[in-house]
């Protein structure tokens, strides 16, 4: 037997953060397709069921087109069961939207459900809120003599994830002993897999594409390979994303304007080898003087005929060189002088300050 554990596809997502124009809708439309490249991946290696743990939709206003490709596949592949777990971004919009529920859709609720996909193999699953959240581990009971998987949504206890949205916490160390072979997680956007006890592990799939900066690296979901003769359950993860993206950190300490500092972020992505599709973020650190003139826009441009998308950010630090200015008999030279003598200011505060009022009194803009 083969399943899929997948989670966080969040489709329909708005993706304001990075894109715009076109590339913001292409965007949006790749995340649905490679949730429908998924469910042909299961018709043609024979996948038994798929598990959606939680998060499908990104929010409750569908698109009528995501709505109707997710029906549609559903729909269009009845030998494939879908154990559809909602997450702390669905909404009821789409089962609402349903005038039946395809037969081999399968869902949960806020008390524990267990489903037979064959004699031998069972896949439980509860939907968490406030009022279950606690509940929920006194009340799973599984037979220990069948090989069992359990879903849930929520974020680890003691694993520290940036988000909007409040997720239930889930503490494994509470399931231990129950007699879970496979624990299907969703809402951690990173694949990660950890030993629940002796019998069992426990798995965020991660999602299966990356929206934006905080979720680089490889996306995918998890493909069990399931030996009902032997009771083993098999976890491996295929990575699946159309896209994937990732942050380049490159020092360019000591550049002096933004060719020099492109020409060290060339020698870095020289190194790197990402392919033309990804979407990169070049993040440029180091200490450069003060007088230092870097254009971001300006370095995102020279390379985004490389990439799918590039976005720079300036995490540099400016060095004055108090000792050429102490001398200079100039609107500068007195202007640094006067920062240097405030007693309020930190180091880095009076670079900053330095930074800004010498750029200003050149005349040109002033990045921040």
């Amino acid at each position: 037997m083969r399943i899929i554990h997948c989670a966080d596809l969040h489709l329909d997502s708005k993706l304001n953060a990075h894109l715009d124009g076109a590339k913001k809708k292409e965007r949006k439309a790749e995340l649905l397709a490679t949730f429908l490249r998924m469910v042909d991946y299961a018709n043609e290696n024979e996948i038994d069921a798929i598990l959606i743990a939680g998060d499908l939709f990104d929010t409750g206003n569908l698109s009528v087109t995501a709505r109707k490709a997710v029906t549609d596949a559903i729909v269009n592949a009845p030998q494939t069961l879908f154990f559809y777990l909602r997450g702390n971004h669905d909404a009821d919009s789409f089962l609402s939207s349903l005038e039946e529920l395809p037969p081999n859709l399968k869902l949960f609720s806020k008390e524990w459900i267990t489903y037979p996909i064959t004699d031998h193999v069972t896949v439980s699953g509860v939907e968490l809120d406030e009022t279950n959240s606690n509940l929920i581990y006194d009340t799973l009971v599984l037979a220990n003599e069948k090989i069992n998987i359990v879903m849930l949504h929520g974020q680890e206890a003691g694993y520290e994830q940036k988000t909007r949205h409040k997720a239930e916490v889930i503490v494994p160390k509470n399931l231990r002993g129950k007699g879970i072979d496979y624990l299907a997680l969703g809402h951690i956007h990173t694949h990660r897999m950890e030993q629940l006890d002796a019998r069992g592990v426990y798995c965020y799939s991660g999602c299966l594409e990356g929206r934006g900066f905080d979720e680089c690296g490889e996306k995918g979901f998890v493909l069990l390979e399931i030996d009902e003769e032997k009771d083993t359950v098999d976890p491996v993860f295929i990575p699946f994303a159309k896209r994937t993206l990732y942050t380049v950190p490159v020092d360019v300490s000591g550049a002096e304007n933004t060719s020099e500092a492109m020409a060290l972020v060339e020698e870095q992505l020289k190194t790197k080898h990402y392919p033309a599709d990804s979407m990169i973020k070049l993040v440029l650190s180091g200490r450069i003087p003060v007088t230092a003139e870097l254009d971001t826009a300006l370095v995102s441009s020279r390379f985004e005929d490389m990439y799918y998308y590039v976005k720079t950010t300036d995490e540099t630090k400016p060095v004055v060189d108090f000792e050429s200015f102490r001398h200079e008999s100039s609107l500068k030279g007195e202007f640094v002088r006067c920062v240097m003598q405030a007693e309020d200011l930190s180091d880095e505060m009076k670079a900053e300050v330095i930074r800004c009022g010498i750029f200003a009194l050149s005349g040109e803009e002033i990045g921040v």
